[in-house]
């Protein structure tokens, strides 16, 4: 009996501790969104460039799982093509792919990105086409659950899955990278 309740002290201690990490006074509207300075300058950069990227997720999510992204850049473009998934669309009725022209390599909301693949050189131009068509055939442009899926890991997964050249292997924190297996 002692043990139980010895038990639900530590237990009721560890919450205390840990429960108003959960909240935070981080603002997303002034969370840096400033390049991180991994991807090389596209406009001096005259070699094809694939880069996927991952950064811990906003808020509570972070602490076990993070987003993850495509960034792009053919031979000879001036600029990247960033590819990913953000849920917070959807309920602007908007797709929740997205597909621009952006800052590779951007800090998610004031999370560092890490750099999870590269490839750069001969071959990535014919790479980032087989990209473009799978992106092109992705089921959940519309869909967005945060558990289990689908999405910003299904996407990347699902991209990586139809396009074998990437040889894409995302970390287990990479929560709903499964789904579309």
């Amino acid at each position: 009996m002692k043990s139980h309740r010895m038990i639900r002290i530590v237990i009721a201690i560890l919450m205390i501790m840990t429960l108003p990490a959960c909240f935070n006074d981080r603002d997303w509207r002034t969370a840096s969104r400033a390049s991180a300075g991994i991807a090389p300058d596209p406009k001096i950069t005259e070699e094809a460039i694939l880069h996927v990227y991952g950064a811990r997720a906003w808020g509570w999510r972070g602490w076990f799982a993070i987003h993850t992204w495509i960034a792009a850049k053919k031979s000879g473009e001036p600029s990247y093509t960033v590819y990913d998934v953000v849920g917070w669309r959807e309920h602007r009725g908007l797709p929740v792919l997205h597909i621009r022209k952006d800052i590779p390599d951007r800090h998610w909301y004031g999370e560092r990105p890490k750099l999870i693949r590269e490839m750069r050189g001969p071959g990535v131009d014919q790479v980032i086409d087989a990209i473009n068509e799978a992106v092109a055939d992705y089921p959940w442009k519309h869909e967005y659950k945060a558990f289990p899926g689908p999405n910003s890991n299904t996407f990347t997964a699902w991209i990586g899955n139809r396009v074998p050249a990437i040889e894409l292997d995302l970390p287990f924190t990479a929560i709903g990278s499964g789904y579309s297996n």
